[in-house]
């Protein structure tokens, strides 16, 4: 990368700062009772728990709305913040096993990353993880995966992804 893009010291070279996994579960659990909201969310926190390996954070909400039949403070989602060695662990799993498992996968499209050079992407099924056992789930969910870097364009953080073997698509 320093060759690539110029740099004159170590230090200014892009790194990955962390990754966010973060999934809703706000339609699964409208219109059911409490009890039953309970252990969707119950089930759904013991299974990200198990991808990240990390306890998930519970995320509520901050204001009521009506027409989506929302009330503040009811929890819609969970997110896990992963830094240093459970970070590296969790990106090669997720570049080595899991992306290859997923259906009709042909590479991760180059406009997912920002113009920060973040990647978000998007998992439709939770269960391309191979911690999970699939005969054992009862609720499949989506996640939503960001990574974020320090670097200051899209170019940089999509060549540190790439030179990190992230299956980039090429245009």
């Amino acid at each position: 990368m320093m060759e690539k893009f110029g740099y004159k010291n170590h230090m200014s070279v892009p790194k990955i700062v962390k990754v966010v996994v973060n999934t809703g579960f706000g339609k699964m659990i409208s219109g059911k009772s409490t009890s039953e909201q309970k252990q969707i969310y119950d089930a759904i926190l013991e299974d990200l728990a198990l991808i990240a390996g990390q306890r998930p954070v519970l995320k509520k909400t901050k204001k009521s709305i009506s027409g989506f039949k929302v009330r503040e403070g009811m929890v819609l989602g969970a997110a896990v913040i992963l830094r240093k060695s459970r970070m590296y662990d969790f990106l090669e799993r997720l570049i080595n096993i899991s992306l290859p498992r997923m259906r009709d996968f042909r590479g991760i499209d180059r406009k997912s990353f920002d113009e920060k050079g973040n990647l978000t992407y998007g998992v439709k099924e939770h269960i391309i993880f191979p911690e999970i056992l699939p005969e054992k789930v009862k609720h499949i969910f989506g996640l939503e995966i960001t990574i974020v870097t320090n670097s200051k364009t899209r170019e940089e953080g999509l060549g540190l992804l790439t030179l990190l073997g992230f299956p980039v698509k090429q245009s």
